[in-house]
């Protein structure tokens, strides 16, 4: 019997406003596309003309020349289109039109809108998202794989291996609508932190956000600088997936789905932080974390506990993958 002709490769555009919180989604599921099937990945970082970008999607009827020159949305189009954050929006609901359904068109995140102009939205279930085409994940996709962590791993070694054991690492996101992270959150928040690595002789493995703001940072860092570790305050190459790999333990701060996500898919303990503020969605993303025994909240101690690492990019891969055959069976 005749083996099936191999498909051919991929164009994947991998689009967001470049922010990390979207881009590191749209690419991390495009890559997990690409591990599965021969794929080029390309990045559309897109930008919009004045405060354009700053309106709802009904209000951008023209976003081809909204558009600023240098985003590079223009045919020929993609096989396939991920985008995420709320600024693709006006033109994910149109690549279908504009392909002539050639272009398979995934939006990431709840778009908040009907999802019928899409092939497939990924969601968080904490966002309740409903829909035939809609596929509800755990989290949001990432760019974490065990290849990537250890290749990480080695790549700061020399940074790493002196470091005590067990290692922690400390996740610190920031402001957001739900929460934030004031001056006298953060000094208890660096108490809590420094009290059991200190009793276990651990060190600490310390990453602020973008979005940290800066008199947290500064008193985080400050709190934290005298203990056996690292403290990695954005000057640099970014260790963070070394981090990852390095960790005995994970702590996150509780506003980014993201950095949970990421932290659940090494299968390490992970525990949640404390902020300023509080969030329905947000509980339910914990508790769903909980219920599949990746995150638990941190209460002042460390200790361990093993779970299958959380592998929902490749879910959504595989789905990604299986709709676009049934579409195309040839």
């Amino acid at each position: 019997m005749a083996k099936p002709p191999t498909p051919p490769p991929l164009t994947i555009w991998a689009v967001s406003d470049g922010r990390a919180g979207n881009a590191g989604p749209a690419l991390g599921l495009a890559e997990a596309i690409q591990r599965k099937r021969k794929a080029e990945i390309v990045v559309k970082t897109i930008a919009w003309k004045g405060r354009i970008g700053r309106l709802p999607w009904f209000l951008n009827p023209f976003p081809m020349k909204a558009l600023a020159p240098d985003s590079g949305i223009e045919p020929p189009w993609p096989d396939l289109w991920i985008a995420a954050g709320r600024a693709t929006l006006p033109l994910s609901m149109r690549l279908r039109a504009w392909s002539k359904k050639q272009t398979f068109v995934v939006q990431i995140q709840d778009p908040r809108m009907p999802t019928t102009p899409f092939d497939l939205v990924v969601a968080p279930k904490h966002d309740r998202t409903h829909g035939d085409n809609v596929l509800q994940i755990t989290g949001s996709p990432h760019r974490v794989t065990p290849k990537k962590l250890k290749a990480e791993l080695a790549r700061f070694k020399e940074m790493i291996d002196p470091l005590p054991r067990p290692r922690v690492a400390v996740l610190i996101g920031g402001k957001s609508k739900a929460h934030n992270l004031s001056p006298e959150r953060a000094a208890a928040m660096a108490h809590e932190i420094e009290l059991p690595i200190a009793q276990e002789g651990g060190s600490v493995m310390v990453t602020f956000s973008r979005r940290t703001p800066e008199p947290a940072r500064a008193i985080l860092a400050a709190r934290l600088k005298h203990m056996p570790g690292v403290i990695w305050e954005g000057e640099g190459e970014n260790p963070y997936f070394a981090f990852l790999a390095a960790a005995d333990y994970i702590l996150a701060t509780e506003d980014s789905a993201n950095m949970a996500t990421e932290a659940a898919s090494t299968g390490k303990p992970v525990f949640i932080l404390k902020m300023d503020g509080d969030s329905l969605k947000f509980l339910l993303f914990h508790e769903d974390l909980e219920r599949i025994g990746a995150a638990r909240p941190f209460g002042g101690t460390l200790h361990k506990w093993k779970y299958p690492a959380l592998n929902e990019t490749d879910r959504a891969a595989d789905e990604v993958l299986r709709l676009m055959a049934e579409r195309t069976p040839s």
